[in-house]
């Protein structure tokens, strides 16, 4: 049978959440073997949808189903295996039936016929990676194969396989703990494609990963696509989506706007890029003081001392926005966690100054950094919301804002309009839990928390990890009004050099945990692309 057949089909689905219809009425067709993007903005429905396709219980549709075309063990209760369409006619791989044509709605089926397909969908969660971080890499797709009862004697050969389409090999032995986040996410995919999915949700894959380390994961997810995998892809990099998928849809407030080739429905999208003006800033006293930074750790995998930051020196300045731009592993993050008082330096010191003295943050206690630090907020790029209470609390109670609860909800209010929430929606979204929104809508909180307590410094860790060019300008907008109006210094970490130009009045290029160069944003960008160019060359 061939393989340019229709395989998920997507009915008139309908999903309510809180009273409020966060998809309505969609309808779409996937083939098998098809690359398939679903593009859309921040909170547009995206995460919703793939849940709901997938057959998540707590995205059960309220109208409408989802329907799987599947070549089907007949021999259901004991086996009930399911693949492709093309394999019609082939004997069952498990019990040797010959496998038969079926179509199957995920939402209204027999529940164990319902369990069957859903065990043969695999989901790729953003900003999740979900592997064994105590266990080598080989360990952890092993893991993975003993969990689909892969015969022990084929189980090496399986890995190496695996380890090849994903180009890992030259990591099987390490930890996986201490691989970079675009080697964790390759070993999540190695998981995913050791079970042998039917077809693969990837939910914005590559959202928080440099570009040299995502064009490595694309390039991974593509041959994958090419070898016949059907493949569910939503991500906020257009060129990304394009590069994946032949067909998709562009979803607004839960609907359907555009659907066709992805080349010619991304355009739908790509209007968002605004200029903004940063404005000037007043020649100011310095802020941070970085002498002579290092840090070092001990990681025995890796043959003993790591130096993720070699010898920083550095002044920021009060009210400046200022970008440290580099590729994952460059040090971006280790050098941000230092300057929240998280870590402290292996040598050399960092200094903040909090009115007019300044406070050594390797200084321990509330003398010493802990003056500090209540006037310094991060956001971390995993960040974490508390997924048991509400957005509101966590906005304010969660984080220990002392002021009157309507004052804290007004101020919360305000914060979530500054980073872009439609004011008719907020109300709802303070009293939702925040698995109800979508993972760029939590980003957006996440961020909206940081600046609730209004500290001197924020320190944001690739804030743009999740986020689409529309929301983006929002984003953007926020951070120069708050600096603007509470004359707030921010350190933004990130290997978006886009935004790092649009935003930040100077920037340094980290690479191996040394200085570059400080400069102009522009003179940053432009180097940092020129090196990426030899790099990816």
């Amino acid at each position: 049978m061939s393989k340019n057949e229709d395989f998920i089909t997507v009915e008139g689905l309908r999903v309510y959440m809180g009273g409020v219809a966060v998809l309505d009425d969609i309808n779409f067709r996937i083939k098998e073997g098809e690359g398939f993007g679903i593009l859309g903005k921040s909170g547009s429905g995206k995460s919703v949808l793939m849940h709901s396709m997938r057959g998540t219980r707590e995205y059960k549709p309220d109208k409408g189903s989802v329907i799987y075309r599947v070549a089907l063990c007949p021999n259901i209760e004991r086996c009930g295996w399911a693949e492709p369409p093309s394999r019609a006619g082939e004997p069952c791989p498990k019990c040797g039936q010959i496998l038969e044509i079926k179509e199957v709605n995920i939402w209204d089926c027999d529940p164990q016929l319902r369990h069957n397909i859903y065990n043969r969908l695999s989901l790729m969660m953003q900003r999740t990676f979900a592997i064994y971080g105590e266990m080598a890499v080989i360990q952890n797709i092993e893991e993975a194969l003993k969990d689909i009862d892969y015969p022990k004697e084929k189980r090496v050969a399986k890995i190496m396989e695996l380890l090849n389409r994903v180009e890992l090999v030259h990591r099987s032995l390490h930890i996986a703990r201490d691989l970079s986040g675009g080697e964790k996410q390759r070993v999540v995919l190695a998981r995913h494609l050791a079970l042998d999915p039917i077809a693969l949700y990837a939910d914005e894959p590559t959202g928080t990963l440099d570009p040299i380390t995502a064009d490595t994961v694309h390039r991974v997810l593509r041959q994958e696509i090419e070898r016949g995998m059907t493949m569910i892809i939503t991500s906020h990099w257009l060129h990304a989506i394009e590069q994946l998928t032949d067909h998709g849809i562009v979803l607004e407030d839960g609907r359907i706007i555009a659907a066709g080739k992805t080349t010619e429905i991304s355009e739908k999208l790509r209007g968002g890029y605004e200029e903004f003006e940063r404005g000037e800033i007043e020649a100011a006293a310095p802020k941070v003081k970085i002498e002579n930074c290092s840090k070092s750790f001990y990681v025995a995998d890796r043959g003993g001392m790591v130096h993720a930051v070699k010898n920083i020196n550095l002044t920021i300045n009060e009210g400046e926005i200022f970008g440290i731009v580099g590729v994952s592993g460059a040090g971006k993050t280790t050098l941000g966690k230092m300057l929240a008082g998280l870590q402290t330096t292996s040598s050399g010191r960092i200094l903040i100054r909090i009115g007019d003295d300044w406070i050594d943050m390797n200084e321990p206690g509330e003398y010493g950094r802990g003056r500090a630090t209540p006037y310094i907020s991060i956001l971390h790029q995993e960040y974490g919301l508390y997924h048991h209470s509400t957005i509101v609390e966590n906005l304010t109670d969660s984080i220990g804002l002392t002021m009157p609860a309507e004052i804290a909800r007004m101020k919360a209010r305000e914060i979530l309009k500054m980073v872009g929430f439609d004011e008719k929606r907020i109300d709802d979204i303070l009293q939702s839990m925040p698995d109800e929104l979508g993972v760029g809508e939590q980003h957006r909180i996440a961020l909206a928390r940081a600046l609730m307590t209004e500290p001197d410094i924020l320190i944001l860790d690739e804030p743009t990890g999740t986020i689409d060019s529309l929301t983006l300008n929002d984003v953007i907008r926020a951070i120069l009004r708050s600096r603007k109006e509470l004359n707030q210094t921010y350190i933004i970490m990130s290997h978006d050099v886009d935004f790092v130009e649009r935003v930040c009045d100077r920037a340094m290029l980290m690479s191996g945990g040394e200085m570059v160069k400080v400069g102009e944003p522009s003179e940053i960008v432009k180097l940092f692309k020129e090196r990426e160019k030899v790099m990816g060359a």
